[in-house]
Order: structure tokens, then C-alpha cells, then sequence
């Protein structure tokens, strides 16, 4: 947390956070970087999972993420069919979002890996109400 001060203090204009697949993780986050007094805004970093071995990859680049049990029972229970693996994945992404949007996040990075599919499922899957406009870039 005091290097990432460190960086506000310098003037840093936006933060992109680390994968996530736990909102209730982010939100805490946010809480922790605003007692330490940064409110730069945020973009939350989203990830679909598309594979169980891009699971396990991400696990281990990304020491520390949290894969929430009920995620992971539904992933192996499936973990011999990649195609609803990928479904699962993008679902449980689609859910984060909605969340987020619903909470007011500031922004939505997406982690693809090159595997954009996933992403522009999810955002087709997203509605947005009151005004709101979700913004493609490319």
C-alpha cells in the first residue's frame, strides 16, 4: 500500500488492480487504499477464466488471488468438457461485472491473454440502465 501512495503522490492519474474473481476482495481493497488516502480513480481488473490449465497459470502468476470455492466446484465439475469450462468462466466474469456496475466501479480493465471471445461475451451479456453506456475500445 506505500508504494502505491507513493505513486498517487506522484500522480498517478488512474490505478488498474490485479486480476480479481472475489468482488467482495476488491471491495476491500478499495476500503484499505481510501483509509490509506488514495482515491485515485480505479479500474477493476477482470480476467475470464477459459481453461483450467489457464487457472492454474494464473494462480501461480498471480500469487495471492483468491478463487472463490463456489467457482472452482463449478469449473471441476465440468473440468472434462473446455467448452462449458470456458461458459463457466465467462459466466462467472459476466456476474463480477454486473456487480461492479451495479456498485459504481469506476472502470473494467479486461486480462484476455488473446482471447478476446470471452470478453466480448461478457460485455454483450451486460446491460446497462439509467443513462449508462458501456464504451468498447479497441
Amino acid at each position: 500500500m506505500e508504494h502505491l501512495k507513493a505513486k498517487v503522490d506522484y500522480g498517478v492519474d488512474w490505478i488498474c488492480s490485479q486480476l480479481f474473481f472475489d468482488n467482495a476482495s476488491f471491495y476491500d481493497w478499495i476500503e484499505r487504499c481510501e483509509l490509506a488516502g488514495i482515491t485515485t480513480p480505479t479500474l477493476a481488473g477482470i480476467m475470464p477464466i477459459t481453461s483450467i490449465a489457464g487457472m492454474r497459470r494464473m494462480a501461480e502468476l498471480a500469487g495471492g488471488t483468491n478463487f472463490p470455492a463456489k467457482l472452482q466446484r463449478r469449473l471441476y465439475k465440468f473440468q472434462d468438457d473446455p467448452d462449458a469450462v470456458a461458459k463457466i468462466g465467462a459466466g462467472w466474469a459476466a456476474e463480477q461485472c454486473a456487480n461492479l456496475l451495479d456498485n459504481h466501479v469506476r472502470g473494467i480493465h479486461f486480462y484476455t491473454m488473446n482471447k478476446s471471445t470471452a470478453t466480448e461475451d461478457i460485455y454483450s451479456s451486460l446491460v446497462v440502465t439509467g443513462g449508462s453506456k458501456l464504451r468498447k475500445s479497441h
